[in-house]
């Protein structure tokens, strides 16, 4: 036994590859999206955008892919999976390298429109990068989905980490293009990587639909829960960094240096919490609730609110942002999870073609929240300033976490209902029949 045991711990080969081409599609979507956050702002000022625009910018490719990722998480078996990993990830990296280019066109309208086009470009690929990646992983891992989920944003919280240093201080030393065309190059080597390395999933189309799946209530709640972390975390991209130059003068190259808070408290405790999701299920909930207070209360905190009457320290700002980290974790890492078993308990198909919609919803609902985060937070950042921006936006995990506490309740308070409507139909029927099944009363 203990032989056996050894041996379904092991990862099969596939199983490795997997991890590895995951894990690189993880690490190099998420620098080339964080190498924006350090000078993009501003050198878009000098281009003649507005905030509000700077933020519309970062939201377009959260709005394609949201229905991008609808879309192709409905005909991922038909597409293929790993032809759609493959594909995604090579758009993503000769969008990037056009990105670098920008600086070249006119100032005003020009700039702008080509702005929202190339991030319109990027986004369809990382949809479907994405996308695929999620339900190749869970088909891959159908039973610790979560640990392996939360062992990968190693690399997810590595690419934010490397990405707006690297960014800062590539801009800083050789100029805007740089940055975009060195990240774009290597995105592009690892194609014929993946394509060698990850295995083929094949699976029987499905006629379960997005409206059957995000119709459950639970789901409806969850969905509104990856909507607000988004948001919150979206927020920062179009406003914290400015906010930093003005509030703390630093250079652009430390600005990056600003964000390692977050990503390392992400990255470092994303294992540790989907193990928990993994190994005690029930956690999931204290986990969503907690992380979403806990997300609202540093929000409220990270300018702080001016109702405070609290001077913003450069120490507190990056204090703030490692407890946002570890929360957005909190909540993040068993939402996925959650949504599959509840898809199971509604009599949903087990396989690839269910994996596409829970990924692809998964998905949408974070790039919508990627839309309204940068575009409320850069109109906010605009008329209000930063410090009430940010409090605001912390309402939105606020209300999240309220609704999801309540639902949680109300079908506790049904469940407790039922056990004893049960119980006493047994105990009623032990009394008119003059004997008892006791094994049955037990349970």
């Amino acid at each position: 036994p203990e032989a056996l045991g050894e041996a379904s711990r092991r990862l099969t080969r596939e199983q490795l590859f997997t991890m590895a081409a995951t894990a690189s599609i993880n690490f190099s979507s998420m620098i080339c999206y964080s190498i924006l956050g350090p000078f993009f702002p501003s050198e878009a000022e000098k281009k003649g955008a507005s905030n509000t625009v700077v933020g519309l910018i970062f939201g377009c490719f959260a709005l394609v892919n949201f229905w991008t990722s609808l879309i192709l998480g409905k005909y991922l078996t038909h597409i293929g999976a790993k032809f759609m990993f493959v594909a995604g990830m090579f758009v993503s990296g000769c969008v990037t390298i056009l990105f670098g280019m920008l600086d070249k066109v006119p100032s005003g309208p020009v700039f702008i429109g080509l702005c929202f086009l190339v991030r319109a470009m990027d986004a369809i690929g990382f949809a479907a990068a994405m996308t695929a990646s999620f339900s190749i992983l869970a088909k891959a891992f159908p039973n610790n989905i979560a640990t392996v989920l939360g062992s990968l944003e190693i690399f997810t919280g590595l690419g934010l980490v490397l990405g707006p240093p690297l960014g800062g201080f590539l801009y800083q030393s050789f100029g805007y293009e740089v940055p975009f065309i060195t990240l774009g190059c290597v995105v592009l080597v690892l194609v014929p990587v993946n394509m060698c390395i990850l295995p083929k999933y094949d699976s029987i189309p499905s006629k379960d639909s997005f409206w059957k799946l995000i119709l459950l209530p639970k789901v409806l709640l969850l969905c509104l829960t990856i909507f607000s972390l988004s948001a919150c975390l979206g927020f920062l991209d179009p406003t914290m960094s400015l906010f930093i130059l003005k509030k703390f003068k630093l250079p652009a190259g430390y600005v990056g240096l600003v964000f390692l808070g977050l990503a390392l408290s992400y990255s470092l405790s994303s294992p540790l919490l989907g193990l928990l999701s993994d190994k005690l299920p029930y956690l999931r909930k204290w986990l969503l609730v907690s992380g979403g207070l806990m997300t609202a209360l540093c929000f409220f905190m990270l300018g702080p609110a001016p109702v405070l009457h609290i001077e913003s320290q450069l120490w507190m700002f990056v204090l703030v942002l490692v407890l946002i980290g570890f929360s957005l974790g909190m909540s993040a890492i068993p939402v996925f999870p959650e949504i599959l078993d509840c898809a199971y308990e509604n009599g949903f198909e087990e396989g690839l073609s269910l994996l596409g919609l829970v990924s692809g919803l998964f998905n949408a609902m974070w790039s919508l929240g990627a839309f309204a985060g940068p575009t409320l937070g850069g109109l906010l950042n605009e008329k209000l300033g930063f410090e009430w921006a940010s409090a605001i936006q912390g309402g939105w995990a606020l209300l999240s976490v309220s609704n999801y506490t309540f639902f949680a309740f109300y079908i506790y308070c049904n469940y407790e209902l039922l056990h004893k409507v049960i119980i006493i139909t047994i105990v009623t029927d032990c009394f008119l029949k003059g004997s008892c099944n006791w094994d049955i009363l037990y349970h």
